[in-house]
């Protein structure tokens, strides 16, 4: 459900009591925890009761399973996520009594009111790069407010009220970027996506150049990607202060990402400055992208003032993010990670850490494609980025807000791999059944996919389990 942007937003510091439909998501949960750190008297729900909704309430939030009109009785402001339909009885019920409904933007935006933002973006690596930041800052002495997509094991949460400085990620799947007019802002990459939003390419790019025309100060940009690098000229015409980072030393970034080490369980960089200066990074988590983002975040510590040996500590600090190769467990000898990626760009990257990771084992990856308009136009590229694997499984799609297409199904990924033997393995809830027979002992397992694939490592781990 789209929702219109309120102008004038109205600042945290003016709300009494807001109410989140869809407050088990990351980003209405980040904003459920910082309203209520600062004073407003929230509360929430969701259709299912989940460790998200658990975790609010342990934290004095009134969050609900089901949706209720009543639970809109004594609220200023409801927010809703994109994820939530029109005929959501209590978005109906905010329409018949007027009260002001704002989208997700609009809520984040209103925490940064009296903030000194600094704003996130890019189509992959950005909640990553969100949660470095922070780990980064929060070691060399900032206390930095903080909202990221995902739950940081680091960090203890998503969330959390601190000082001045609020780092903020910022998604472009729905437009909520062009709210924040933050004055500090990273760019990780521009790889069309969310087209069932934007309609097309050249349009998801003039999105990041109006994104970055709302800027006031200073962007860091990762200019390997060309979508990111195009917006040098963007922001150089608006004269902000540019500052660059790459892995390619002939770009002459400002940052070279340079002697990058992937290792199971570890990636080790030197960033080098145009100066000769350096410093040298080691991180807890496996993956060349990640070094990339680490870098990202390093450049915009030093140029918010820190000091580049705290801040590299801090990066090593960081130790991953749910959903981001986050590992799930082992049993019977089958290690189990799970991950969200679910463009070919980042089902590549996440391969080639899975590759590391696995040193040699044999790599079973089950993917669930996200979206129809995704699958259509990126199918048989996601097959493509498969074919690294041993052994590929493709559950069926997850519609999440589109419907389904008999023309669109697993298949289309199914029928791209090239090389290791694929196979469409039907609905989500009877994958680890089908799993558990044809894994043996050494194996590393990785679930993929923006949906309810999630489900199926922690469910092949409990039958594993049960092997004599």
């Amino acid at each position: 459900m789209r929702i219109e942007v309120p102008d004038p937003i109205t600042p945290v510091a003016d709300l009494e009591a807001v109410h989140l439909i869809g407050v088990g998501g990351a980003g209405l949960s980040a904003i459920a925890r910082l309203m209520s750190q600062q004073g407003v008297r929230v509360s929430g729900s969701d259709a299912q009761d989940s460790a998200v909704l658990r975790a609010l309430r342990a934290e004095g939030i009134d969050a609900r399973v089901g949706h209720d009109p009543a639970l809109l009785a004594d609220v200023d402001v409801v927010v809703a996520s994109t994820a939530v339909r029109e005929d959501n009885p209590e978005v109906v019920e905010a329409v018949r009594r007027g009260l002001p409904l704002w989208p997700r933007s609009a809520g984040l935006a209103s925490l940064m009111a009296s903030r000194r933002t600094v704003a996130v973006a890019g189509t992959h690596g950005k909640t990553t790069t969100t949660a470095m930041l922070t780990c980064a800052l929060r070691a060399a002495g900032a206390d930095p407010t903080f909202a990221i997509g995902a739950e940081v094991e680091t960090l203890g949460t998503n969330a959390a009220t601190g000082g001045e400085l609020f780092v903020a990620e910022a998604d472009e799947s729905d437009g909520a970027f062009l709210v924040y007019h933050p004055p500090v802002a990273v760019v990780t990459n521009v790889d069309a996506d969310h087209l069932d939003v934007w309609g097309t390419e050249e349009a998801y790019a003039a999105a990041f150049a109006e994104f970055v025309g709302t800027v006031g100060e200073l962007v860091v940009l990762g200019v390997d990607d060309p979508g990111a690098a195009a917006l040098v000229t963007v922001a150089e015409a608006r004269g902000l202060d540019v500052v660059t980072v790459a892995l390619d030393a002939s770009l002459a970034p400002d940052v070279h990402v340079d002697d990058v080490l992937v290792r199971p369980g570890r990636t080790t960089f030197r960033a080098r400055w145009r100066d000769g200066s350096h410093a040298d990074v080691e991180l807890a988590v496996t993956g060349a992208h990640y070094a990339l983002d680490a870098a990202l975040a390093l450049a915009t510590g030093v140029r918010l003032g820190l000091e580049p040996r705290a801040l590299a500590d801090g990066l090593g600090t960081y130790r991953g993010a749910r959903r981001r190769m986050e590992r799930v467990g082992e049993a019977a000898g089958v290690e189990v990670l799970d991950s969200y990626a679910h463009h070919p760009t980042e089902i590549r990257a996440d391969l080639a850490a899975a590759r590391a990771v696995a040193d040699g084992r044999r790599l079973v990856v089950v993917f669930q494609p996200h979206l129809v308009s995704r699958t259509r136009r990126h199918g048989v590229d996601m097959g493509r980025a498969l074919s690294v694997a041993d052994e590929v499984v493709v559950a069926d799609l997850y519609l999440a807000r589109e419907d389904p297409d008999p023309e669109v199904t697993s298949h289309l990924v199914v029928d791209a791999v090239d090389g290791p033997p694929a196979r469409a393995g039907g609905p989500v809830a009877t994958l680890a059944a089908a799993l558990e027979p044809t894994v043996r002992d050494g194996d590393l397992v990785l679930t993929l996919g923006a949906g309810d694939v999630t489900t199926v490592g922690p469910a092949l781990l409990r039958l594993l389990a049960e092997r004599t």
